[in-house]
């Protein structure tokens, strides 16, 4: 049985081609990992993001253990036969949401105690009890729990999250290890903090690597810092990490987002924006985004992108789409939602293809001046 092994089969200047194998199966990357926050990656069900091209999908830490429990989900056989997907699946570890979602947070050296936004019970995630929820859960991708905090705050308000982080990620490898048999099957990434500064960044990437990692996450960006911040972060934070090991940009992001983060050595991806948009009338296509409850739509009968492979642009026209979501129609999700996952995997396979070639940079190129020359039929 393959633990974690990963291998880089292709580069073209600093992005790089590769698999991640476990035993699950194995992940192309760069990848693209669709988000299912609550066991479910909403609108679709787990073979159709399977035919996407989907490898890996994200689970959520703070929402399973809310509801229904990481206990129950557990006692039902884990995530992976709890929701019906039997590949890989990382989850993250629920400090985001903590920070983000409950109104009423005190952080301490120990974790996080929070109110539930559901139903306002208490709790507290510390390390120890993140690592314990992804064990329950099953996870095959485990991360370090850490503390977030936005790119606006000072440098020292940022220097002392950051060390704080570094001290819960040596206890989160302590109590990933005291997993046993999950702790053998599984990995373990890291994250590194520090905003947008430059040296604390390498404080964090080198405390990291004194602990040790499967694969180190790239934190605290795309909180609204904006594409150009973030580049200028990427420029320099990724080549801090090991290069034989997985990079892991969290949440991120927009498609033109994606391939500048490729460019600079990124290897997986995840966010919300192909299954959110899905639900709200936003389809994906190379030639920029569309919304397909405009009016120029009604009576449109061709499909939302004709290059995709997707079977709703196979089989539906836009006109079709148009009436679905705006009379509300649960299918209308289901297929715009279906729609931009094959647009985001279809993308992932295409900028493995040209790491592979060695054309990159002029797929890139072409990628970002189709996308914003709005030949979608839509207005920016």
């Amino acid at each position: 049985m393959t633990r974690f092994a990963f291998e880089i089969h292709a580069t073209d200047g600093r992005a790089r081609s590769g698999t991640i194998a476990m035993r699950r199966g194995t992940i192309r990357t760069p990848a693209f990992m669709p988000v299912g926050t609550a066991a479910t990656v909403k609108a679709m069900k787990p073979g159709d993001v399977e035919a996407a091209g989907a490898d890996i999908i994200l689970g959520n830490t703070y929402h399973l253990m809310l509801r229904p429990g990481a206990e129950r989900v557990a006692r039902l056989g884990g995530l992976h036969g709890f929701m019906g997907w039997k590949r890989p699946i990382l989850t993250d570890s629920g400090g985001y949401q903590v920070m983000s979602l409950s109104d009423l947070t005190r952080r301490s050296e120990e974790g996080v105690a929070f109110r539930s936004h559901l139903d306002g019970t208490r709790h507290l995630l510390s390390p120890e009890r993140s690592m314990e929820i992804q064990r329950l859960l099953g996870s095959d991708i485990v991360m370090a729990f850490d503390e977030l905090v936005p790119t606006t705050s000072t440098r020292e308000v940022q220097a002392a999250a950051m060390e704080r982080s570094m001290r819960w990620a040596r206890r989160s490898r302590a109590g990933f290890d005291a997993g046993g048999a999950h702790a053998e099957g599984a990995a373990l990434f890291g994250i590194q903090q520090g905003a947008l500064d430059e040296g604390l960044r390498k404080a964090s990437a080198d405390a990291l690597i004194d602990i040790g990692f499967d694969g180190y996450a790239v934190g605290g960006l795309a909180v609204g810092e904006g594409q150009e911040a973030m580049f200028g972060c990427l420029d320099f934070a990724p080549g801090q990490l090991p290069a034989d090991k997985p990079r892991y940009l969290m949440g991120v992001g927009k498609p033109t987002d994606i391939v500048g983060a490729v460019e600079r050595g990124i290897d997986m991806f995840d966010c919300v924006l192909p299954t959110r948009s899905g639900r709200t009338g936003q389809a994906f296509t190379r030639a920029g985004p569309v919304n397909i409850r405009n009016a120029r739509h009604a009576e449109d009968q061709g499909p939302i992108d004709p290059a995709c492979p997707c079977p709703v642009c196979a089989t539906w026209s836009r006109a079709y789409l148009h009436h679905l979501v705006r009379a509300g129609e649960i299918l209308g999700a289901m297929l715009m939602t279906e729609h931009n996952i094959w647009f985001y995997e279809t993308m992932m396979a295409d900028l493995r293809t040209a790491i592979e070639s060695g054309r990159l940079t002029a797929f890139a190129d072409d990628f970002r001046a189709l996308y914003a020359g709005d030949l979608s039929g839509e207005s920016k």
